[in-house]
């Protein structure tokens, strides 16, 4: 709490505008939005292997959360104060970071995957900053922050050792898919088992049922579309591209807003994640493959 306080003490009007920006690198929308540029437009692959960190990552992350049930700094301390704002977006427990580990999953596997020494330094930089922004804007302790970085960084090396350098194998897919459907059911029976003990509540879970129906849409989608679909990124021209992105990703809100009306709580919130990222990895590029793929691909 120390290190906060001290944060607290120098903060100005400046930074306090600078790391409000830096920190939504790791917001939901920003960061699906890169992950469909990626994956249906740039590299298939990248992509794959940026979903893997992600999703696993997450899991990891949020499953933690309400097993420590760190309370955030200004909860734990009603005399800290935070930059103004931010209170309403920084949902959950404190430990780890899910803002730190999404804005990581992304940065870290392209700092790794790209050769050019300037984009390696870049990502990573911007990774740290957003992990730095969470105790700047005071939502976060250092160990959260920290033990995120740890927990993304150890999965991308594995992740680009494995699969990015590995060739394609159908059994290693399988595999991945059944590992995520796993860790996708561990964090899913945790959070029932917390819940129905009177634990924590409902509200502290969401995030971790989030994290598990995506994981599993994941899980589900790419397998379906690296086993039976196999769509090429190539469209016939940039406008094409463009368009492809804008659709997909307008469908991906619309089926974020329009599966609310399965209901609310937190089994319509796993299902509602669970379909969006099906949507990503599986439906849109059986739509990408028919109507946007280049004849030459």
């Amino acid at each position: 709490m120390e290190i906060l306080r001290f944060i607290e003490s120098v903060r100005t009007p400046f930074w306090d505008g600078f790391f409000s920006i830096v920190t939504r690198l790791g917001e939901e929308m920003i960061l699906i939005a890169l992950f469909c540029v990626i994956f249906w437009c740039i590299n298939k692959k990248t992509g794959y292997v940026i979903g893997i960190v992600f999703f696993l990552s997450s899991l990891i992350v949020q499953g933690m959360k309400p097993i420590f049930r760190i309370d955030r700094p200004w909860v734990a301390d009603p005399t800290f104060t935070t930059v103004e704002g931010v209170v309403r977006a920084a949902t959950g427990y404190a430990f780890p970071s899910g803002h730190t580990q999404a804005a990581a999953a992304y940065m870290m596997p392209l700092g790794v995957l790209l050769k050019h020494k300037a984009f390696k330094i870049a990502f990573f930089t911007l990774a740290v900053l957003v992990a730095f922004s969470r105790m700047y804007l005071g939502v976060h302790y250092l160990s959260d922050v920290v033990v995120s970085l740890a927990i993304t960084l150890a999965i991308t090396l594995l992740a680009v050792k494995f699969i990015a350098e590995a060739p394609e194998c159908s059994k290693c897919d399988l595999a991945i898919s059944l590992i995520l459907l796993s860790v996708s059911a561990v964090v899913i029976i945790l959070a029932v088992a917390l819940y129905h003990s009177d634990t924590t509540t409902a509200a502290q879970l969401r995030d971790s049922i989030l994290a598990a129906g995506a994981g599993a849409g994941f899980a589900v989608g790419t397998y379906i579309e690296r086993t039976y679909i196999k769509f090429s990124v190539k469209a016939q021209n940039i406008p094409m591209q463009v368009l492809k992105c804008l659709l997909g990703i307008a469908g991906t809100i619309g089926i974020q807003e329009g599966a609310r009306i399965i209901g609310s709580g937190l089994v319509a919130d796993g299902i509602r994640y669970f379909l969006m990222i099906l949507w990503l990895t599986a439906i849109y590029p059986l739509i990408i493959k028919r109507f946007f793929t280049a004849k030459d691909a």
